[in-house]
């Protein structure tokens, strides 16, 4: 089913544009944008390029511009103003309140509308890889997508822009993938393919194969043997669309009772593993630059990135990629004749932060040690009044779609959402002026935003969220209710760039929390938040626990954790001192992030929500700038 271009246009794709050098655009999120572009075919939106510049020459672009693709210069002061309060890219539908921002987002919804535009088109949405969730995970959490989607771009566009003559070492970000490329591959049907390359194995008389002797297969050369091209032939499977090979033969005793763990591993073809995905057509791009650069100057780096040579040689054999190449004039370097050289050669491993999970603690006994510990330095579990335990919304007189029943819940969690929502919004209207802006983040369906949108029609409301359809579903009730007042922008916390007063968020997730309270704290905004998941707090890129300095005084890391894995026991069906213990844990963790958020020039409260009933997550950090 062909597009019949009768919606071309209504989409604007707005791309930042700061400088060319040789064939490529900078900053490189714009160069892999228009890659993905061109591999797709996508002819779906009106692209705009952003200069920074107060003019900018499209002739001078047309040599690195992809071709068949029309590319219009713009200002950010031309730009709508929801695209003004975020960081490009930005996929907007004109004139219209609803915007996507973000490197990962923009990529992934372009695939989407493209195979909208064309359901033939099955290799494109294969790029969002297994279930769906290739880049899907936000980079404050993921540090897989933080790598692809900001760190590797970030840190060869600082290589580049180096004076020519300094001989610098590789990018620690260049060596993390390097060392991810190592790593033994994990996909859904891992077992059965492990399975089937043991029969490969032990079908080849000799000694057992190297792990690396598939790069000498993917590279072009004869097979030696029938083990080492599976993770090709499965690989090859995949981007034809078809089911990957199995044999139809079951397997001999010895192999089908073998241990999980002492099955042959599988080795890397691609970012992600066994299949092309759309990290590889992030990565590309910017690796491609990067080995261009230092191919004739620093020839001897190679030495030390076999796996990321490899990688970038077989992508080059992927259909559909050397086309968008020639599309962007992107000339593909032709490294294999140095492969069986570099792979002799020892890797400099990088010493990488630990993946998200990595630092995960496991604990013995109970938290009263901790508690204790704190009590001893003057520190203990104490809540501040709630200034208006007995405000309510009239739930009876307002419009339906303003309601949380319109969300697809149950009357009995649609009425203690109204009680979450009440103590939410009576700290709004306790500190909100005319004209201010609020943002609901981790916004979900919009429980939160559309109230205050509805209750306060001289402010402007914006709802941010990661998941689409949550956010499209509370663009529905925001349209049924009529709402002029109301943004609806889907991107991670860090894209949203623009000026607020007041940043208010209902049960965000673990660090989620953290996260906006320090987008807050930045813009000198008041926050209201009701924090949740107190067990999936850990350490993370941006943040580290305690946090503030009292605690970092008293408690380690490890001794701050058993607090926030006993603040989750809150739930109503467990015993009374079981819970009591855990809302003690709660406030203290929240009394951590208050203290923290006092240094930042805040005078800042946890309040328990009234009734505390209304959830086992009742706890509200508040905070007002001084």
């Amino acid at each position: 089913m062909k597009g019949n271009g009768k919606n071309f246009g209504e989409e604007y794709l707005y791309l930042e544009f700061s400088h060319q050098m040789e064939n490529v655009i900078f900053p490189l999120h714009t160069s892999v944008t228009l890659f993905l572009l061109s591999y797709c075919d996508c002819k779906e939106f009106r692209v705009f390029l952003v200069s920074s510049k107060e003019s900018a020459d499209i002739a001078l672009l047309q040599s690195v511009l992809p071709q068949d693709l029309e590319v219009h210069i713009t200002s950010r002061q031309e730009l709508p103003v929801i695209v003004q309060s975020c960081s490009l890219p930005v996929v907007v539908k004109k004139a219209d309140n609803f915007c996507r921002a973000g490197l990962s987002v923009t990529l992934r919804y372009i695939i989407q509308k493209t195979y909208e535009a064309d359901t033939s088109k099955k290799e494109v949405l294969e790029l969002l890889g297994f279930k769906k969730t290739c880049l899907k995970a936000c980079a404050e959490v993921s540090q897989w997508t933080r790598l692809c989607e900001l760190s590797i771009p970030l840190a060869v566009e600082k290589f580049l822009n180096e004076p020519p003559e300094l001989e610098l070492p590789i990018p620690e970000e260049i060596l993390q993938l390097e060392k991810k490329l190592r790593e033994p591959v994990r996909v859904h049907n891992d077992d059965k393919i492990r399975r089937l390359k043991l029969k490969k194995q032990q079908e080849v008389e000799g000694p057992k194969q190297s792990t690396d002797s598939w790069h000498q297969e993917a590279l072009g050369e004869s097979a030696k043997s029938p083990a080492e091209s599976l993770e090709l032939m499965v690989a090859l499977s995949r981007l034809k669309v078809e089911e990957a090979p199995s044999e139809t033969i079951r397997e001999p005793v010895h192999i089908r009772k073998m241990q999980t763990s002492d099955l042959p591993p599988l080795d890397h073809l691609f970012a992600e593993g066994l299949y092309f995905t759309l990290a590889d057509l992030v990565l590309l791009p910017c690796i491609h630059q990067f080995l261009a650069h230092i191919w004739k100057k620093f020839c001897g780096i190679l030495a030390h990135l076999p796996r990321i040579v490899s990688w970038y040689q077989k992508v080059q054999e992927v259909p559909g990629v050397k086309r968008a190449a020639a599309k962007c004039k992107l000339q593909f370097l032709q490294l294999s004749d140095l492969l069986p050289i570099l792979d002799k050669q020892p890797p400099i491993l990088s010493e990488s932060p630990k993946m998200e999970g990595e630092n995960c603690l496991h604990f013995i006994g109970g938290p009263r040690p901790t508690i204790s510990k704190l009590m001893k330095k003057g520190i203990e579990a104490k809540f501040s009044p709630h200034p208006c335990p007995n405000w309510t919304l009239d739930w009876s007189n307002l419009p339906a779609a303003v309601s949380p029943e319109e969300g697809k819940m149950s009357t009995e969690r649609a009425l203690r959402k109204q009680q979450q929502l009440n103590n939410l919004v009576a700290m709004v209207t306790n500190i909100v002026k005319p004209s201010d802006i609020i943002v609901d983040f981790c916004s979900g369906g919009g429980h939160v935003g559309i109230v205050l949108a509805h209750m306060l029609p001289s402010c402007q409301v914006i709802l941010i969220e990661n998941k689409e359809l949550s956010l499209v579903r509370a663009k529905k009730r925001s349209d049924d209710l009529g709402l002029s007042n109301i943004w609806f922008i889907q991107a991670n916390l860090d894209y949203f760039t623009g000026k607020f007063d007041i940043g208010v968020a209902l049960h965000a997730c673990g660090v989620a929390t953290d996260m906006v309270i320090e987008h807050c704290t930045k813009a000198q905004a008041a926050f209201i938040t009701s924090p949740c998941c107190y067990g999936f707090i850990q350490n993370t890129l941006k943040f580290t626990f305690p946090r503030s300095e009292p605690f970092k005084e008293v408690l380690s890391y490890k001794e701050h954790m058993i607090l926030c894995r006993f603040a989750d026991q809150t739930a109503v069906q467990l015993p009374l001192e079981r819970r009591q213990i855990g809302k003690q844990c709660m406030c203290l963790v929240d009394l951590d992030r208050a203290w923290a958020a006092e240094k930042c020039g805040y005078s800042v409260q946890v309040v328990s929500m009234e009734p505390e009933s209304c959830s086992p997550k009742n706890n509200m950090i508040v905070g007002i700038p001084i």
